[in-house]
C-alpha cells in the first residue's frame, strides 16, 4: 500500500522562516511578559499580523501570521516568522507583513529560513 502526506512535510514545498523587526523605538509598546507590538502609525504590528509569500510573477503561494515576539535591545520588537506551505521551484519570492512592502529573496534564502526584514 502506498500512501501520500500532504503538507509542511511535502518534499515540494517549505516553510519559510525567519524574523521580522520594527526598529522605531518610539513606536514600539512592551507588554509585562517581554512581548510587544507597534503603536502609533505601526498598530498593525502586533502578533498575528498577516504575513503574504509571493513568487516571481506576483502570484501569492503562501500566507501565514506574525508569531511570537520580543522586545530587543534599542527598543525594537521582533516577532518571529513561520510560513507554511510554500511551494519550491521559483527563482527568488517576495515576502510582504500586513501592507508594508514586499522584500525580496532568493529560492536559497527562502529555503534556508533567513529572512530578516526590518520597518522602522
Amino acid at each position: 500500500m502506498i500512501s501520500a502526506n500532504i503538507g509542511p512535510g511535502d518534499p515540494d514545498t517549505f516553510t519559510l522562516k525567519g524574523f521580522f523587526s520594527l526598529t522605531d523605538g518610539s513606536s514600539v509598546v512592551r507588554d509585562g511578559s517581554g512581548g510587544c507590538r507597534g503603536s502609533g502609525g505601526y498598530d498593525d504590528i502586533q502578533e498575528g499580523t498577516s504575513v503574504t509569500v509571493y513568487d516571481a510573477s506576483g502570484s501569492v503561494v503562501a500566507t501565514g501570521n506574525l508569531g511570537d515576539s520580543k522586545g530587543a535591545p534599542y527598543s525594537a520588537c521582533v516577532f518571529k516568522v513561520a510560513v507554511d506551505g510554500v511551494p519550491k521551484g521559483q527563482k527568488y519570492y517576495k515576502v510582504e507583513v500586513s501592507h508594508r512592502g514586499t522584500v525580496q529573496m532568493t529560492a536559497k534564502e527562502a529555503e534556508a529560513g533567513e529572512l530578516a526584514a526590518t520597518l522602522g
